[in-house]
């Protein structure tokens, strides 16, 4: 009877290894899977949370009926073709035509079915036309409207917060070094100032500054008219970015600087940096390998939604400042019940703020080696 034949021990090696292989890929897969899922269920349930809110529940179908049969009866009522008409006949008139409207904006099917429809449409990104707001073009293009927007937001809370990110985070590295300190103490004792917001600092700076001495301008982003040179634009953009710039990172600093420099205290003081000092190791060595290191990723974590937080700008600020950026166009689509540009804004923060969470969990696995995609709790 032949022999069965035996495996050759290469065959043994390569199943050896894709072994391990295959399994790391599947569990990664899986894992890749059901975080998409999760995260895009909580995508869904906030953006229709959003619309939900928006619309007060379908109110403001009832706002926007009234001011269509307001415009009509206006409308009506300056065409000097209807003066013959008796009282009867102008309110058929008016009421024909505010049926026709109604119909054309779809208001005549119920809100909990336009709900969905919205829901859809701003999943898939179409984010159709704003009600009232334009863009400088005269675009009603929801798309066009929050694009326009999007670049003083950028200029104005980029350079405030990327300044406040790494300048707290070396400030309180020099200060857990320093701890107990004239300087710690300082910022431990400032800290609380920090629960005042951007804002309310941003009035004092313009009464004082814009008001009182006059150095500063009040509000806006450039001069008007806007300089035709591009170096005196540039200097007319950073002349105006100075209190509002000031007023967020006084709103900020101290807090940042103390929660930075206690999370730092908390990581020298471990074991092995004990021995890392013990061995002779130059300080410098042993903040980048056993401090910097193990806090990389807390600190890529708040960079990451910092970099998302630029998106929704703050409303009161840029309102106080007249500053044309997203969060005072946010602020004017509230007072106007412009839905379209609140979902808009809403939908495109939740994906990018989805995205970053899921580029996060693999991030960590890349700098940190503990850290498994999809090991539980490896």
């Amino acid at each position: 009877m032949a022999e069965a034949s035996l495996p050759s021990e290469s065959n043994v090696e390569a199943t050896a290894l894709n072994s391990p292989l295959m399994g790391t890929l599947n569990r990664v897969l899986r894992y890749t899977l059901v975080r998409v899922i999760a995260l895009f269920s909580t995508v869904v349930v906030g953006v229709y949370l959003t619309i939900l809110i928006a619309n007060m529940g379908g109110y403001v179908d009832e706002i926007k009926r009234g001011q269509i049969r307001e415009q009509v009866s206006i409308a009506i009522g300056l065409d000097e073709a209807n003066r013959s008409l008796t009282s009867a006949q102008r309110n058929e008139l008016v009421e024909s035509l505010v049926a026709t409207e109604v119909t054309r904006l779809g208001l005549d099917r119920p809100f909990i079915l336009r709900s969905f429809t919205s829901l859809a449409d701003a999943l898939t990104l179409n984010l159709g036309r704003a009600n009232y707001l334009t863009s400088d073009s005269g675009s009603k293009l929801v798309r066009l409207v929050i694009l326009e927007r999007l670049p003083p937001t950028l200029v104005l809370f980029a350079s405030a917060n990327i300044f406040l990110f790494i300048f707290s985070i070396v400030a309180a590295l020099a200060l857990s070094r320093r701890y107990g300190s004239l300087g710690d103490r300082l910022v431990v004792a400032l800290a609380p100032t920090s629960a005042a917001p951007g804002w309310f600092y941003g009035i004092f700076l313009l009464l004082f500054f814009a008001a009182f001495l006059g150095w500063l301008p009040f509000g806006g982003m450039v001069m008007a008219p806007p300089p035709e040179n591009p170096i005196t634009y540039a200097l007319s953009v950073l002349r105006h970015m100075i209190l509002p710039v000031t007023a967020l990172t006084l709103g900020a600093i101290f807090l940042t600087i103390y929660n930075w420099r206690t999370f730092f205290l908390i990581y020298s003081s471990e074991d092995y940096v004990e021995m890392a000092k013990a061995k002779g190791l130059p300080a410098g060595t042993i903040e980048r390998r056993y401090i910097l290191r193990p806090t990389l990723p807390t600190i890529i974590t708040n960079f990451a939604l910092l970099l998302i937080s630029l998106w929704t700008g703050a409303i009161i600020l840029e309102t106080i400042f007249n500053w044309p950026g997203l969060g005072r166009l946010l602020f004017q689509a509230i007072g106007l019940f412009d839905t379209p540009i609140i979902v808009g804004s809403t939908v495109i923060y939740a994906y990018l703020l989805a995205i970053t969470v899921f580029l996060l969990d693999f991030i960590y696995a890349l700098v940190d080696p503990r850290v498994k995609v999809g090991g539980g709790g490896s």
